[in-house]
């Protein structure tokens, strides 16, 4: 075997143990953040190149779920709703919250949609209860997009003055369960990004959904006023009048979910197999909330919270 081979088999098993030393990050968040996220991956592994970071997008409630009932392995833990890690995580499963990014809700569609044409932020709700209109939302026992769209509507029966809004459209009471929706009229799925396939397949119509994902996947979509998108804080004690129960930790018990302005949470997770100290968990969380993981959300279409406010023991990761 000549020299040359035997460098080269020797450069490869160098880049194979490389590749075999990298530690791996695994990253539980909520799916509106895949698309931010998977810029920030690649831009964090530029800069880390020893690490390794393993996404696995879900709904905020099932993904803080797999980490407190389930016990997955997790190092970070991202949530579309900064309550989820509060009420979920906090604090045997984790120690701090910092609230780094904001969002609001949309109405999205595509031009195949039933009134495509006519639908606008004045008369959706008029278009979402004429026959024959299919709308979808996420599961609110699993993802906050889904009680979201809950508290836009409650809140939209108020601010357009339509008496019975929300139980003309999805009649759940106070809480829903799995399977109670009218099939004909409204279309249920763990997480939001579950549905984005189904609307460009035109298997119905609109879709409650963060304007930052409409605008992530080329879909239409209508900006609601602030009074009812959940965007400014300027309104919170008008979104605090719409409420909705989604389950709690154990089976029986209920949260009830007041309106209020979306709030993006992050931490670094802990079980028995993700010690909170985990080195590249920290750092990924600090680049989330640098400048520069900051510009990716903004050009995501999301706005931040700078510096993010922490609550908790924000010395993990040195704040």
């Amino acid at each position: 075997m000549n020299k040359k081979i035997l460098l080269s088999l020797g450069l490869s098993v160098v880049l194979v143990s490389s590749m075999l030393a990298k530690e791996k990050i695994a990253v539980f968040h909520a799916g509106s953040l895949a698309v931010p996220f998977a810029d920030i991956e690649k831009a964090f592994e530029i800069k880390y190149p020893q690490y390794d970071v393993q996404r696995e997008a879900s709904g905020s409630r099932a993904a803080a779920r797999k980490i407190s009932e389930i016990g997955k392995a997790a190092d970070v833990m991202a949530s579309a709703d900064y309550n989820v890690i509060d009420n979920l995580l906090i604090p045997n499963h984790a120690k701090f919250n910092a609230q780094f990014a904001t969002n609001e809700m949309a109405i999205a569609y595509t031009s195949k949609a039933k009134y495509a044409n006519e639908i606008n932020p004045q008369n959706w709700p008029e278009i979402f209860l004429r026959d024959g209109v299919k709308v979808g939302h996420s599961n609110p026992n699993m993802d906050p997009c889904g009680y979201r769209s809950i508290l836009v509507t409650k809140l939209a029966e108020k601010h357009y003055k339509i008496p019975g809004f929300f139980e003309k459209l999805f009649g759940y009471g106070t809480s829903y369960k799995v399977g109670e929706e009218d099939r004909k009229k409204v279309i249920v799925r763990p997480k939001e990004t579950d549905l984005l396939g189904l609307i460009e397949a035109n298997a119905y119509d609109y879709l409650y959904i963060y304007k930052s994902v409409a605008e992530q996947h080329g879909l239409n979509y209508i900006t609601l006023p602030k009074e009812v998108s959940l965007k400014d804080n300027e309104f919170r004690d008008f979104y605090k009048t719409a409420s909705f129960d989604i389950s709690g930790k154990k089976p029986g018990q209920f949260i009830t979910k007041k309106g209020g302005a979306m709030v993006y949470g992050i931490t670094v997770a802990q079980n028995k197999k993700s010690p909170a100290n985990k080195e590249g968990a920290i750092k990924f969380v600090n680049f989330v909330l640098s400048d520069e993981g900051q510009a990716i959300m903004i050009k995501n279409g999301q706005g931040v919270i700078s510096p993010a406010n922490i609550s908790g023991d924000a010395s993990i990761i040195g704040k």
